[in-house]
C-alpha cells in the first residue's frame, strides 16, 4: 500500500508540473501576441476656405396660390381644363349653366329699350312744356333702373364663367360635368411656380445677420441638380415666442418647375467671410458623448522597442458639414494622415495596414444615384 501510494503521489506531482509549465508557456505566448494590423483607408488633411453660413430647414411656398371656387351657385355646363395643366391669366376653367340668366337678360333688355324710347319721348314733350318736370324725372329714373338691371344680369352671367385669376399650374380637378356647385365650392387649386418662395427660421441671435437681398443657397435631396440660388426678400417683424426664431422669406427662380409648394429643403445663408478649416470625410469622425475624435497614422514604438505603423486617437473640434465633408477647426494639422474608414474597429496605438484602392465618399456636393 505504501509503495502504491508513493507511486500515485509521484504521478500526480509529475502531471501537475507538466501542466504548470504548459500554463506558463501559454501566458508567455499571450503576452507576446500582437494582433494583426487592421486594414484601413486614409487621406491627407488639407486646409480649405469655407464660407461662414447659417443652415436652416425651409419649406417652399407659392408666390401666388389659390383654390379656385364658384362665385355663384349653379350647375356645371362645361369644363375647359385638365388636372395638372398649365394655364394663363384669364383662361376659362369652368362654365356654369346660364340659360335662366340669359332669359332674364333678354327681358331686361326689352324693358331697357322701352324705357329709353319713353325717355326720348318725354324729353321732347318736356321741351314743349307738355309734361311736368316730375314726369320727366320718373322717366329718367326708369331708364337708369332698367340699364342697371341689364348690367346686374350680365355681371351674374360673367361671374358664372370661372377663369384663371393668374398664370400658373393647376392641381387635381375636384368637380365633374353636371355637378351642382354651391357658393364657394372648390373647383381646383392654382399655384404660380415661377418664381417661388422659401420660408425658413433662424435663431433670434442670428437675426441681425439676416439682410434683405442676402444670398441664399437651397438644396433638395430629391433633386440631383446643383443647388439653387436665391435672395432674401422679406424678414418677419416679430420673433416666435415659442421657438425664439425669426421667419425669413427668400425668393428663388424656378424656371423648370423643380420646386413645388410644400417641399422640404435645406437652406444656407452666407453671413461672413470664409474661414480656414481642415476638411475630412464624415466617415473619418468617431462620434462619442465625451468628444469627437479621429485616428491619425503615425510611426509608433512597441514596448519591445520595435517600430510599427499605428494610429493615435486625436480629439477634434468640428465646425459644420457640407455634403460628404466635415470641417475640423482644431486637432488636425495640414498633412496629417487621417483614417477615413474602419475607425470603429480601432483603438489608440493599434497597428494598421493602409489600402487606398477604394475610398469613401468625399464630395462637397454629392449626387446620389438614386436621387
Amino acid at each position: 500500500m505504501l509503495v502504491m501510494l508513493t507511486v500515485m503521489i509521484a504521478i500526480i506531482a509529475t502531471l501537475g508540473f507538466v501542466k504548470f509549465k504548459q500554463i506558463q508557456v501559454a501566458i508567455a505566448q499571450g503576452a507576446a501576441f500582437q494582433p494583426p494590423p487592421e486594414a484601413v483607408t486614409t487621406i491627407l488633411a488639407q486646409q480649405e476656405q469655407w464660407p461662414i453660413t447659417i443652415s436652416a430647414i425651409g419649406t417652399t411656398a407659392a408666390v401666388r396660390g389659390v383654390t379656385v371656387a364658384a362665385d355663384l351657385p349653379g350647375t356645371i355646363d362645361r369644363i375647359s381644363f385638365e388636372s395638372g395643366a398649365a394655364v394663363r391669366d384669364g383662361d376659362i376653367l369652368v362654365q356654369l349653366d346660364t340659360r335662366s340668366e340669359r332669359a332674364q337678360l333678354a327681358a331686361a333688355e326689352a324693358q331697357r329699350d322701352l324705357a329709353r324710347a319713353n325717355f326720348d319721348r318725354m324729353e321732347g314733350l318736356l321741351s314743349d312744356s307738355v309734361i311736368s318736370r316730375s314726369e320727366f324725372d320718373r322717366a329718367t329714373a326708369d331708364r337708369r333702373q332698367t340699364e342697371a338691371r341689364v348690367g346686374e344680369i350680365r355681371a351674374a352671367i360673367d361671374r358664372k364663367t370661372i377663369r384663371a385669376p393668374f398664370s400658373g399650374a393647376l392641381g387635381l380637378r375636384q368637380v365633374n360635368l353636371g355637378q351642382y356647385l354651391g357658393d364657394g365650392a372648390p373647383i381646383v387649386t392654382l399655384q404660380a411656380l415661377q418664381p417661388i418662395y422659401v420660408n425658413f427660421g433662424v435663431p433670434q441671435q442670428a437675426a441681425a445677420q439676416m439682410k434683405k437681398g442676402g444670398e441664399v443657397r437651397v438644396t433638395v435631396d430629391e433633386l440631383a441638380s446643383a443647388a439653387l440660388q436665391g435672395r432674401i426678400t422679406a424678414l418677419d417683424s416679430m420673433v416666435d415666442s415659442t421657438t425664439r426664431n425669426i421667419q425669413i422669406q427668400a425668393t428663388l427662380p424656378n424656371a423648370h418647375g423643380e420646386l413645388r409648394p410644400g417641399m422640404f429643403v435645406q437652406t444656407e445663408v452666407a453671413v461672413g467671410a470664409g474661414r480656414n478649416v481642415m476638411t475630412l470625410p464624415a466617415s473619418a469622425i468617431s462620434y462619442a458623448p465625451y468628444g469627437d475624435s479621429v485616428f491619425v497614422v503615425s510611426d509608433l514604438k512597441a514596448p519591445d522597442g520595435r517600430h510599427y505603423k499605428g494610429v493615435r486617437q486625436q480629439f477634434v473640434k468640428l465646425e459644420g458639414s457640407r455634403g460628404d465633408q466635415v470641417a475640423v477647426s482644431a486637432g488636425v494639422k495640414p498633412g496629417d494622415e487621417v483614417v477615413t474608414s474602419g475607425v470603429f474597429k480601432l483603438r489608440n496605438g493599434a497597428a494598421v495596414q493602409i489600402n487606398n484602392k477604394v475610398q469613401p465618399a468625399n464630395s462637397a456636393a454629392p449626387k446620389p444615384e438614386n436621387s
